[in-house]
């Protein structure tokens, strides 16, 4: 008797200890929008080929640019005038000046273009960058003998690059339409507007005297675009696409947005 007794108890207890443990929560359903599988919702375009695929893109390359057509004409314009005189040019000044005479010319010139980096950082309140500025030019001035030698460099003084169009830009002035520009490329509103800036900045202050006598010698400034040229990688047609000018053109103004905001 007393064992069925405690027999019955155990059922009891066992069952209430069930009874007791919460129930298992029921599997979660997949939502009803398909993203629990997503590439089942997708469909393609077999007949899509890579042109169909990059025009479909360049919605994402969109720039505020009203002379399209003007700047495709300029566009094209550079493309051959760098094909056909630009680089044979180079290609020759690379041909008859040693290597050393090559760098300590684009050393001189940017050893100038400093003065307008100084100008430009100090109108930004960048104080660091208008001290490292104003070293390098101190430095390379005078050890670096008239900036034919970067010693900056080396010693931990960089080249940094201010333009009167980042000015503007840091100052909230908008870019404007974009512009290309004969020979000198690709451009906009604000950004040409800072080119005659800056180059009235050097004129008036006339550093090394290289103003003034490039007024008598337009040779140096010959020099000068065949160097600007020279320290250029770009290439027209480099990017084997046929959305050269857009990709272009929206890197263009991508990189100064980046310059202003640093």
């Amino acid at each position: 008797m007393a064992k069925k007794f405690l027999l019955l108890a155990s059922l009891l207890f066992a069952g209430a200890v069930q009874a007791a443990q919460p129930a298992p929560a029921p599997a979660t359903a997949p939502d009803a929008d398909g993203f629990k599988e997503p590439l089942k919702q997708l469909t393609f375009n077999p007949g899509l080929d890579q042109r169909e695929f990059e025009r479909s893109t360049l919605s994402a390359l969109e720039v505020y640019d009203p002379l399209e057509s003007w700047n495709r004409r300029v566009y094209h314009f550079n493309y051959r005038f760098d094909e056909w005189v630009f680089l044979p040019v180079v290609h020759g000044y690379e041909f008859i000046t040693p290597r050393f005479v090559r760098s300590g010319v684009s050393n001189f010139f940017g050893n100038l273009g400093d003065i307008s980096n100084l100008f430009n950082s100090a109108l930004q309140f960048k104080g660091k960058r208008s001290l490292q500025v104003a070293g390098r030019l101190a430095l390379n001035t005078t050890v670096g003998i008239a900036g034919l030698w970067d010693p900056a460099t080396k010693l931990g003084l960089p080249k940094q690059t201010e333009d009167f169009g980042q000015t503007l830009g840091f100052y909230g002035v908008h870019s404007g339409p974009y512009l290309v520009l004969p020979f000198l490329g690709p451009s906009n509103l604000r950004d040409t507007t800072g080119l005659v800036a800056d180059f009235s900045v050097e004129s008036a202050v006339n550093f090394l005297n290289v103003s003034q006598e490039s007024s008598r010698h337009p040779e140096i400034y010959a020099l000068r675009v065949v160097d600007k040229r020279y320290v250029n990688s770009f290439r027209y047609g480099q990017l084997n696409s046929p959305f050269e000018y857009e990709k272009v053109r929206y890197v263009y103004t991508e990189s100064r947005k980046l310059q202003i905001a640093e």
